[in-house]
């Protein structure tokens, strides 16, 4: 391990390792004792990360920690823990270990389990629907663009070329509006919907109206979906559900703040 690296992650956590006990003394420097908690802290964080727990990197953990007490205390001698700039950086590093120390207490105290894991995805697959649909799309400005584009179509035109051509939609104008599988799920609710009355092969009558503009669709193939496995998708629900769980804290504490 690299001590530029260690370095980065003492700046994180150093305030952190103020809030321990100080326990046993790692080193001390010009007499101020530096505790075995920082150390502490910062392997947790780096085991937790996968790395392996050796002499190696608890030594050059020690070591920088012992740089960095020498450095600080230089700061502190010449007085830049004073200047304006220095002390809200470090109020801005105290607010953000107290924060996450927060979050933490609340996913502690409002556990996800497995049960409602297992809820929000049949949930979760029941909305994407049983079916999914390989899609090419025209996205113009106008109704009226659209309208000549689908008479165009009608007439022989090409669908693919016409897309390459005129589709305001970067991401598949170049692959011919090709959108590739998705549920109807994945868009938005009217290109969803527009997708789900068409069969295989046929385009749509009339343009769809989106936020983003008018679409002209084609429906090149459908299957029925593939959704993956409860264990397999259970590392990014519990992901979004702690995300959710953590929105909700600061939705409550914000509705009960006073601010002015």
């Amino acid at each position: 391990m690299k001590l530029t690296q260690c370095a980065m992650l003492v700046a994180g956590l150093m305030l952190a390792a103020a809030a321990y006990a100080q326990g046993d003394s790692l080193a001390k420097v010009n007499g101020v004792t530096i505790p075995q908690s920082r150390s502490d802290i910062l392997i947790k964080e780096m085991t937790a990360q996968g790395r392996p727990d050796t002499p190696e990197m608890r030594d050059a953990i020690r070591q920088e920690l012992i740089n960095r007490e020498i450095v600080a205390q230089e700061a502190i001698k010449k007085g830049l823990h004073k200047r304006p700039e220095v002390a809200t950086q470090i109020e801005l590093q105290r607010q953000a270990v107290l924060i996450n120390a927060y979050l933490q207490d609340y996913l502690k105290a409002h556990p996800i389990s497995d049960e409602d894991v297992r809820k929000e995805y049949e949930r979760v697959k029941e909305s994407a629907g049983s079916r999914e649909y390989k899609v090419r799309h025209i996205l113009v400005e106008s109704e009226d663009e659209a309208k000549q584009i689908i008479a165009q179509i009608r007439k022989g035109g090409s669908f693919d070329k016409i897309a390459a051509e005129k589709s305001k939609d970067q991401g598949s104008k170049g692959r011919g509006g090709d959108l590739d599988w998705a549920t109807p799920a994945r868009y938005v609710p009217a290109f969803g919907q527009a997708i789900t009355k068409l069969k295989k092969g046929q385009m749509t009558d009339a343009p769809v109206q989106t936020q983003f503009g008018w679409h002209v669709i084609r429906v090149d193939d459908e299957r029925p979906s593939k959704f993956p496995p409860l264990e397999e998708a259970k590392p990014q629900i519990e992901q979004q559900m702690r995300q959710q769980t953590v929105n909700k804290a600061f939705t409550d504490l914000r509705a009960k703040a006073k601010v002015e």
